[in-house]
């Protein structure tokens, strides 16, 4: 039986961030103009992004070099560990072995600010002083709070409002940080009012918030608009957390068999996959598998549709082609947040739509069955979104019966989310 150290560490962070596009022999059709029905041009972008994210959001360079202040702040928690589930795997009697990049150690407590931080270092150089954005579960809002305070500019969060009411503890670390937050729906936007006016008990919804977001810094002159998952540049920030597990994994000697991440908008499971799907296109890694895990609630790309769509309710952003439910889909007020988003990050959708990778979908209560597990194992209590991967590596490793190395990435903790497991532990949680 092989045998492999609790924790694999690496001295040095990824000095580049790794852009999966320049090894895939076809790329994602290009986002339209809404009002035009025509390829989206860089100066469509440029009211509410900063030139040079627009630029990363178009290039197919191999490599695109991390910045040296953006590096400076990542030092703060990176490298993050990678960790063999030794326990998990004795007391569930799984041949498998089962690792884990475990991104809970950055400040927010999530891989968001991998490229929080980067967005807010751009948004800076080129004299914004204010960010919007939207948030499910609040690990995207905290992050870009976090990078604000940082780089000192003002941010203002839209969080979905049934996450804003089941997760307070999210809502305090976003003002802790200095930034403002709101509940989406709301008054504050004119997207916000006619939801309300239609639905005036509406939960919300990412879409929602997306437009509000939107809407706010398109009509601020001092201020850009931030997203924290779909887009390519984002997907490339992100991508610090495969380049640093492969560098892990080599120097363990091995390679994994299965990778394994939950999906929302795409970005965690990008960053934590693209640099070995990179290895496959390049047919380095021909029999890698790479699994994508949602909620049966929001089952995007299981069973959406592969179809140029809105990213948000209001039709305010450009049309992107992806797996979608519809942007005005309202996903189940279930406790995975961050996965509550009716569309597919482009380049996830199309690697999807290939058969470079596979998807599966899951109910919320085995979700959180297989997190209680994995906490009683390993200690660390996983986000629900996170969980959706713990649940899909117990599952496959128990189908594969076998001695493979299978990884996920364990996006981040779920000390936040005590009311959704308190809910789960009394029996009260549902299924929808």
């Amino acid at each position: 039986m092989k045998k492999f150290p609790r924790k694999t560490h690496i001295e040095e962070i990824p000095k580049k961030w790794y852009n999966i596009k320049a090894d895939m022999d076809r790329l994602p059709d290009p986002p339209l103009n809404p009002a035009t029905g025509k390829p989206i041009r860089p100066e469509d972008l440029s009211a509410i992004f900063p030139v040079s994210l627009i630029e990363q959001e178009v290039t197919t360079e191999r490599e695109i070099e991390i910045p040296a202040p953006v590096y400076r702040v990542y030092e703060m928690w990176r490298p993050t560990p990678l960790v063999y589930a030794a326990n998990l795997r004795e007391k569930l009697g799984l041949k498998a072995h089962i690792f884990y990049k475990y991104e809970g150690t950055s400040p927010p407590g999530s891989h968001k600010p991998n490229t929080a931080v980067a967005q807010a270092y751009y948004n800076k150089l080129e004299g914004i002083k204010r960010l919007t954005t939207e948030t499910g579960a609040g690990q995207w809002g905290s992050a870009l709070a976090f990078a604000g305070s940082i780089f000192d500019l003002d941010v203002k969060v839209y969080m979905v409002k049934i996450s804003y009411l089941q997760k307070p503890g999210r809502r305090i670390l976003i003002q802790s940080y200095g930034a403002r937050i709101v509940p989406s729906p709301s008054e504050e936007t004119e997207p916000g009012r006619k939801i309300l006016e239609q639905d005036p008990e509406s939960p919300g919804s990412l879409g929602i918030a997306i437009s509000e977001a939107v809407f706010e810094a398109a009509n601020s002159s001092d201020t850009n608009y931030s997203l924290g998952s779909v887009l390519d540049h984002v997907l490339l920030h992100q991508t610090v957390i495969g380049l640093e597990a492969r560098e892990q994994f080599q120097k363990l000697g091995i390679y994994p068999d299965i990778l394994i991440g939950c999906v929302g908008g795409g970005s965690n499971f990008a960053g934590f996959t693209f640099p070995f799907i990179g290895d496959k296109l390049r047919k380095e890694k021909k029999d890698l598998r790479v699994v994508a895990v949602e909620p049966k609630a929001c089952p995007t790309l299981t069973e959406g549709r592969y179809d140029y769509d809105f990213g948000d309710t209001a039709k305010l952003t450009p049309l992107l082609k992806m797996f979608t439910l519809g942007y005005d889909f309202v996903p189940p007020p279930i406790h995975a947040g961050g996965l509550r988003y009716h569309g597919m990050a482009p380049l996830v959708s199309l690697l999807h739509r290939e058969g470079v990778i596979e998807a599966r979908a899951y109910h919320q209560t085995e979700v959180f069955k297989a997190a209680v597990e994995f906490a009683r194992a390993e200690g660390i209590l996983p986000a629900p979104e996170s969980a959706h991967a713990v649940k899909a590596a117990i599952d496959i490793a128990r189908e594969v019966d076998d001695e493979v190395v299978i990884a996920f990435n364990l996006s981040g903790h779920g000390y936040f989310d005590l009311s959704a497991y308190d809910a789960y532990l009394k029996g009260e949680l549902r299924d929808v």
